[in-house]
């Protein structure tokens, strides 16, 4: 299974996403998406499961947290995520879940490591060009037991 990840659109959507995540059975937004049309544009794709980012407007009524089962895996998503010091309610649902992998944005940097056991993955951030870095999505290859993550630079 192909799960493609983004985040950090901020009301824009890089034309070239639909060609880099044609194929992935499954879209994760990890936050700050901007309009509801990013999401629509992307649901073209395939799936997605997004979640509310701290630029979100309240009144789209994103959710902060999902959690979905892909792949026989748990993906619990969540905006601002610091995987070595989670906030206290985040610790609280990632004990109570035990998700495999941990989908965030916030930062806009690529950020793929293991912590106690569970995958804290970042794929960049996928808006227009700011603060001179690097513009990236990933997929994340699920494959037996193993999760290969593929970063795409925009």
């Amino acid at each position: 299974m192909k799960i493609g990840v983004i985040s950090d659109t901020h009301n824009y959507l890089d034309p070239r996403i639909s060609e880099l995540f044609a194929g992935v059975d499954h879209i994760l937004h990890g936050g700050d998406i901007g309009l509801p049309s990013i999401l629509l544009a992307l649901e073209q794709v395939a799936p997605v499961t997004a979640v509310a980012g701290n630029t979100d407007d309240p009144g789209f009524h994103y959710r902060p947290t999902e959690l979905v089962e892909l792949a026989g895996r748990k993906f619990l998503v969540h905006h601002i995520v610091n995987p070595r010091f989670p906030a206290d309610t985040l610790k609280t649902r990632i004990a109570r879940e035990r998700p495999d992998v941990v989908v965030f944005g916030h930062t806009h940097k690529p950020f793929n490591e293991n912590i106690g056991g569970m995958r804290f993955f970042n794929p960049g951030y996928a808006g227009k060009p700011r603060f001179e870095l690097e513009r990236s999505v990933a997929i994340l290859h699920c494959s037996g037991k193993s999760i290969r993550a593929e970063y795409l630079a925009l």
